[in-house]
């Protein structure tokens, strides 16, 4: 049964100790709150090769049989990955509780987790990571590529399991105007009879700050970023980096890069879309980003959020362009599986109406085992030092939420 309303402080907080690692998926945006339990019936994978078009026509049976079967509410929620030709994660759930948004009591943070010993594993060594960033330079100069995003996990063997109640918790505090996620992985099929036999406790998680789009009825919207700098405690070095990033012509052309591709995406589906001229800032506790707020109307309301999700997946703002050429340079230089590291987790009902946010400032986890991505747009004009800077930067979302940062563990990896 549906539960939609809002709750208060002490219900958010009963909200989150029903989560269940696992079982649950939770989503959280500025508009509204999810938390589901159980899997009634999951999307199963298909070969690779079959083709993006066709995962929503999947859903939309996989919805369709679930309201024949006496579930009209029914919704799907999960992840699709980096390489949409890997499997998505998408079920239905059992259960579902809507709330209109997460509140918490006023002053102080959330309690965060106590980790006393860890061992951390930087991939690629940042030496690396930096001769990868001039490799995507020397294309880009060669014109094979405009752009290029780059990324690099930390790879944390923890003393303990996390606590991801408590994790979302911080994430939720801290990041009330972005998309706090939490999504149950399945096993891999290769080690399980069927989808269902072996419970997987693989969990993917985070805090992004950027709507990849939103539904509801004709109305759609997205909010992409491109264009980052990390803040500063010191108040006035915080905004004169805020105005320094919005007058950089490196990036706004990285920003307009991904706005023109994504405005490209939309207009086929629109009779009406509107898209600023100019980006404006938005910060998160640890970054500024440019952004720009598109909106538009449909010209078919039949069409779904994963439609359109997946017409501009992968955008500029997490892989490149052109798409192929950057895609191609990533796999290669990576060390790495993004799996669903720069996807898109979120829902979608029966209507088509669903909300999907970039999966990035996340990690994956799983026992003791923690994988947590930050990655950087290459331009013309990036400094392989500056753009190393800037993943360090990104990493601070989840760490933060553990009372760590990447100086902690590069000093623990040392010892």
């Amino acid at each position: 049964m549906l539960r939609y309303d809002a709750p208060t402080a002490a219900e958010a907080a009963q909200l989150m100790e029903q989560y269940q690692v696992g079982s649950s998926f939770f989503f959280s945006s500025p508009r509204k709150t999810l938390l589901t339990h159980g899997e009634y019936s999951r999307l199963l994978p298909v070969p690779a090769g079959t083709g993006h078009r066709s995962l929503p026509e999947r859903v939309r049976e996989l919805l369709e049989f679930a309201k024949q079967a006496g579930r009209p509410d029914a919704v799907v929620v999960g992840a699709i990955p980096f390489d949409i030709q890997k499997p998505a994660s998408l079920f239905i759930p059992l259960s579902a509780q809507w709330h209109d948004s997460l509140l918490f009591s006023e002053g102080g943070d959330p309690e965060m987790p106590r980790i006393s010993s860890y061992k951390v594993l930087s991939v690629p060594e940042p030496t690396a990571f930096k001769e990868g960033v001039n490799r995507l330079l020397d294309l880009i100069s060669q014109k094979k590529l405009h752009k290029a995003v780059l990324s690099r996990t930390l790879d944390i063997t923890l003393p303990h399991a996390l606590s991801i109640p408590q994790i979302l918790t911080h994430l939720a505090y801290h990041h009330s105007h972005g998309y706090t996620f939490a999504v149950p992985l399945a096993p891999e099929l290769s080690h399980a009879s069927s989808p269902y036999a072996v419970a997987s406790t693989r969990t993917l998680f985070g805090a992004s700050p950027e709507l990849l789009v939103t539904k509801k009825g004709s109305r759609i919207k997205g909010n992409p970023l491109a264009g980052s700098a990390a803040r500063s405690a010191d108040p006035a070095e915080d905004q004169r980096r805020a105005a320094a990033l919005l007058s950089s012509a490196k990036d706004r052309y990285e920003h307009a890069i991904v706005i023109d591709a994504v405005a490209s995406a939309l207009q086929p589906y629109c009779s009406k879309l509107e898209v600023p001229a100019e980006p404006s800032l938005v910060q998160t506790k640890a970054m500024w980003h440019l952004s720009t707020e598109i909106n538009g109307v449909l010209k078919d309301e039949s069409v779904t959020s994963l439609e359109l999700a997946l017409a501009m997946h992968p955008t500029p703002a997490i892989c490149g362009t052109p798409t192929d050429a950057a895609r191609d340079a990533i796999q290669e230089i990576e060390p790495f599986d993004r799996g669903f590291y720069s996807g898109a987790v979120g829902w979608s009902d029966a209507n088509g109406d669903g909300e999907w946010a970039v999966t990035i400032r996340c990690a994956e986890t799983e026992g003791t085992l923690l994988r947590v991505f930050a990655g950087a747009g290459i331009v013309t004009g990036s400094i392989a030092e500056a753009e190393l800077a800037e993943t360090s930067a990104k990493f601070r979302t989840i760490l933060a939420a553990m009372g760590l940062n990447e100086q902690q563990t590069t000093m623990s990896e040392e010892e």
